[in-house]
């Protein structure tokens, strides 16, 4: 069976590349197992500080769920959450994910990219959530991670409307970080990636769980998470040696703890 996905690790930054271009990379239950155990491989390896994730050909990012097997299912696996819950598994995976667009992001796509933390895109992107043209509605995750991107109105005019937008509005209403040439957006995202993992590992991580409680907990468990957070923070060798390095004009070396 040809893999669904291919990973790699390189300098720190792991790539992981959709691999159905044959089907413009429509996530299957394949591809949903294969992302969950290299995820799996990456947190218990240790050896990557960033996460990339990408579509292999240049016309798609991901198409969205596999419409065969979509057909298939019912209401015990709309219960299960299949797609939702790998989806769900990106967004709390403790190091930073940057989504590398090009082509197509659509309906499962468009929310696979939403649960990355930084998304670019190429120039050709193209976005949109048309599940409601199926008879059925965005189940993994655009009803509510979409509007807290993009505000409440936008979400619903996207998601009602199934309208499919393009790169410069998708920059304009925040649903993408930046927008480059086609052909850069790897480079792009693996420009973000080197400048991360120069920071301090551990703020990292504690930085991004503290944005996401800020979602999840509302303001009152957000400001809990950051104190807590910063509390942790403060008393870390990286921390001082953050510090020190910026005191003393150089670059810091960060290990984590």
């Amino acid at each position: 069976m040809t893999a669904a996905i291919l990973l790699e690790v390189k300098d720190s930054i792991a790539l992981i590349t959709l691999n159905r271009p044959e089907i413009r990379n429509a996530i299957n239950l394949q591809m949903i197992r294969e992302i969950s155990a290299a995820l799996d491989r990456l947190g218990e390896e240790g050896e990557a500080c960033v996460l990339i994730i990408t579509g292999a050909g240049e016309e798609t990012f991901a198409s969205g769920a596999d419409i065969g097997e979509l057909r298939a299912r019912g209401r015990k696996e709309a219960l299960l959450g299949i797609n939702a819950s790998l989806f769900k598994k990106i967004e709390d995976f403790p190091l930073p994910t940057i989504a590398a667009i090009r082509g197509h992001a659509l309906g499962g796509g468009c929310e696979l990219a939403l649960s990355c933390d930084i998304r670019i895109c190429g120039t050709s992107s193209r976005f949109g959530q048309p599940e409601v043209a199926l008879g059925i509605i965005p189940g993994a995750g655009a009803t509510w991670r979409l509007g807290r991107i993009v505000g409440l109105g936008r979400a619903k005019d996207l998601i009602l409307t199934g309208r499919i937008i393009g790169a410069e509005e998708a920059e304009r209403i925040g649903l993408v970080s930046r927008v480059t040439p086609d052909d850069q957006v790897l480079e792009e995202a693996h420009s973000i990636g080197k400048t991360l993992i120069q920071r301090g590992p551990l703020a990292l991580r504690l930085a991004k769980a503290a944005l996401n409680a800020s979602w999840e907990s509302g303001a009152l468990g957000a400001e809990w998470m950051a104190s807590l957070s910063q509390a942790v923070l403060f008393e870390s060798e990286d921390k001082n040696e953050g510090m020190s390095a910026f005191l003393e004009k150089r670059k810091p070396r960060f290990k984590g703890r």
